[in-house]
Parts: structure tokens; C-alpha cells; sequence
């Protein structure tokens, strides 16, 4: 593989197939759009296959897509700082200042992005299937985990039914063992991984409900989802875990954690009660 993604597709041009050379074109003409894309909304949006871009990332000599959108991102002309959002902060001036202000707008923007991606059905679907569910459990995998986690220690003072599992195989063995009653409240934000799907598609043979957090509606996972729920903003490849992500996560779990105490007053009344009795008793 070339040094530059973007001259290795140039030079392998005259030797693609039909499909391949109308994915390239696509390519070269969005490469900065491409690298937020997932497979599948780069397949529909450029018209071909979703092998036919597999093919073609082996073709260029890399490991999958994954690597295919790293590499893009590495080239594209935005992505010289640490994060491409700071431009405008070195622009600005390099005042401690001026970043803070930056990161500020950025993460605004994130709760701007995800409330205009907010489907009031969805969420309300999410937090019915939440409510009605004998165990709720909450997974996810890397930087998403952190995220699991976090909505467990939220939804713990209203309720004992919230399970968080971090290991990957202990979550696909829960996975296994879960049924119709149970629930998987899971965060991804690009909705394709192989341990997600190790996990979601046990849960989905044994009927169990399938809340999912992303940003893709249409990803592998969301293919498995009951309802999906969209996080705003885009990330590339070189900012994976940015904390704008998890700062619309972190709304989503909000809104559904508020929904579930609406929906069940008394139950999450007595059980914050109880549960800031006992964290009251660890203060000094």
C-alpha cells in the first residue's frame, strides 16, 4: 500500500472493475465526506456492494474498511492537528483560552446535533421496552463500555433491574442465556464491530429487546436493533472516543432516564430515596 490512500486509488484506477471504478469515483469526489461514512451508507450513497467495497479495501492492500477509513482520514486535509474540530482554535490564536471556547461550541453542538436526531417514537418505544423488561443489560465495547457503564450507575438509583457486564465474553454468555423479558440497552457509535454482533445476535434468537445507541441508522447493528437511538457528531476515524460522542450519549441516556422514572413514579421514587439514603452515609 502507497503512502497516500488517495494515489494508490488513482494508480490501481484502469485495472478496477465497473463497480469498483464507480465506488472510486465516489471516493476521490467525497473523500472528506467518506471517511464518517459507514460501510453501508458509503455502499448506497456511492450505488455498488458492500462486498464490492470489502473487495476493494483488499485490493489496496488493506486489512477492511476500518483501515480503509483511517487511511482516508489521514490524507484528508482537515485532519493535521489532533482534531480536525481545532482548526479554527490554532486559526483563532494558540490561547488556552481560545481552546476552551472551541471545545465549548464543539461540544454545544453535540447536544444541538443529537436533539435534532431525536425521534420521539423511538424513545418512546425505548423506554416502554426498558420498563417491561425483567433484566436490563448494559453493554458495549472499548471507549462505548465506558458509556454502558455510565447509564448503569445512572438507572441504579431507580432501579435494581439495570445489569452492567464489561468483559466482551461474559457479555456474549448473558447474551446466550437471556430471554423474551430481558432487554440489551448497547452502545456503539459506529454499530459495526465483531464483538457487538457476538453479543446482539444471541440476544436477538432469544427474542429479547434490542435498545441500540449509535450514530448509524442504518449499521449492522441497527439491522438487529428493536430501535435505535442517534447520537450526534460525526467522528473520523482519528478522533474515535472524542468526548463530543459521549457527550450526545450521554444526553440519550438522560432523556431515557428521565422517561423511565416518569413511567414508573413510585417504584424509582423509593428506590432513589433508598439509594441516597445509603450514598449519603459515605460523606463526610
Amino acid at each position: 500500500m502507497q503512502a497516500n490512500i488517495l494515489d494508490s486509488i488513482a494508480n490501481h484506477y484502469n485495472t478496477l472493475t465497473r463497480s469498483s471504478k464507480k465506488l472510486a469515483d465516489y471516493i476521490l469526489a467525497h473523500k472528506s465526506e467518506a471517511q464518517y461514512m459507514s460501510i453501508t451508507t458509503l455502499a448506497e450513497a456511492s450505488c455498488v456492494s458492500e462486498a464490492t467495497i470489502t473487495r476493494f479495501c483488499k485490493m489496496l492492500g488493506l486489512v477492511g474498511y476500518n483501515d480503509f477509513k483511517l487511511a482516508l482520514a489521514k490524507v484528508d486535509s482537515t485532519a493535521t492537528s489532533v482534531d480536525p474540530a481545532l482548526e479554527s482554535a490554532n486559526e483563532d490564536g494558540s490561547s488556552f483560552d481560545n481552546l476552551c471556547r472551541r471545545l465549548y461550541q464543539i461540544d454545544v453542538s453535540a447536544l444541538s446535533e443529537t436533539l435534532a436526531l431525536t425521534n420521539e417514537a423511538s424513545a418512546q418505544k425505548a423506554i416502554s421496552l426498558l420498563s417491561r423488561a425483567r433484566k436490563v443489560y448494559c453493554f458495549g465495547q472499548g471507549g462505548s463500555n465506558v458509556m454502558a457503564m455510565e447509564a448503569w450507575a445512572r438507572f441504579s438509583t431507580a432501579s435494581s433491574s439495570f445489569i452492567h457486564i464489561a468483559d466482551s465474553h461474559l457479555q456474549a454468555t448473558a447474551s446466550a442465556l437471556c430471554t423474551k423479558d430481558d432487554a440489551i440497552l448497547f452502545f456503539s457509535y459506529s454499530g459495526a464491530t465483531k464483538d457487538m454482533l457476538d453479543v446482539l445476535k444471541p440476544a436477538k434468537s432469544n427474542g429479547a429487546a434490542i435498545i441500540l445507541i449509535t450514530h448509524f441508522s442504518n449499521s449492522p447493528a441497527a439491522m438487529l436493533a428493536d430501535v435505535s437511538l442517534l447520537c450526534g457528531p460525526n467522528e473520523s476515524p482519528l478522533q474515535s472516543g472524542s468526548i463530543a460522542a459521549k457527550i450526545g450519549q450521554l444526553f440519550i441516556i438522560d432523556y431515557l432516564f428521565h422517561g423511565f422514572c416518569l413511567q414508573n413514579p413510585e417504584i424509582c421514587a423509593a428506590a432513589r430515596t433508598a439509594t441516597a439514603q445509603a450514598t449519603a452515609r459515605k460523606l463526610l
